[in-house]
């Protein structure tokens, strides 16, 4: 079984979401178990306060390292323990996989302009991004973070073929295209030789437009 544990001021966020398609049934049938804490229980004041204005001064507020460390604490989390930040190296499905293989995931969800960098240094295992672009929290990358490991759970998926045809799965690239009925639509027809039955020449088609669209939107620098 996967624990994972998300600490966030926004638990209502993983509510509808862990109990939902892969994620739900995970959950249901003993693979991943969720345990998802409001920051703000860990906060020691009457208003219930997880950020405070920056040291040196600047625009924007700050999470207080406190609050993370508590909840940490509390939960006994083993590594990975990982903070969501714009500055963290890219998320890759080499971590999925990782993450998948392990027992325990911690996920720490930032807010507002920034986490203190202690927690970044000397609580947090790993730094994650997304990509180099700004959400309003960590929550969406974690989930998305989650959900990619979640799946990759043996038994989570009925096909698990279909994981396997996956880009990135077992690949370093993008997967090829897929096409379903009907065969015409619109005027836009399948590719012939996905509807010929030769499954030798439909591998040689998916290798081939594998390997033109992995060189087309990953490989070639763009300016």
């Amino acid at each position: 079984m996967l624990r994972i544990n998300v600490v966030t001021i926004f638990p209502e966020f993983f509510t509808g979401p862990l109990s939902l398609s892969i994620l739900g049934r995970a959950k249901d049938s003993g693979l991943a178990e969720y345990h998802v804490l409001d920051l703000r229980d860990f906060t020691h004041d009457k208003h219930r306060t997880v950020d405070d204005a920056p040291y040196g001064g600047g625009a924007g507020m700050v999470m207080k390292p406190e609050p993370f460390f508590e909840a940490v604490d509390t939960l006994g989390a083993k590594a990975p323990v990982v903070l969501l930040s714009a500055r963290g190296r890219h998320f890759h499905h080499e971590d999925a996989m990782r993450f998948a293989a392990g027992s325990e995931l911690t996920l720490l969800c930032g807010h507002y302009k920034d986490v203190d960098q202690r927690v970044a240094d000397h609580l947090a295992t790993e730094e994650l991004s997304l990509g180099d672009f700004i959400l309003t929290g960590g929550e969406p990358a974690a989930l998305a973070m989650l959900d990619a490991a979640v799946r990759l759970l043996p038994g989570a998926m009925s096909d698990v073929e279909s994981a396997r045809t996956d880009s990135f799965f077992e690949r370093s690239g993008l997967s090829a295209p897929s096409y379903t009925r009907p065969p015409e639509y619109r005027g836009h027809r399948v590719p012939d030789v996905l509807l010929s039955g030769d499954h030798k020449r439909i591998a040689e088609w998916r290798e081939l437009e594998a390997v033109r669209r992995t060189d087309e939107r990953r490989n070639r620098s763009t300016l």
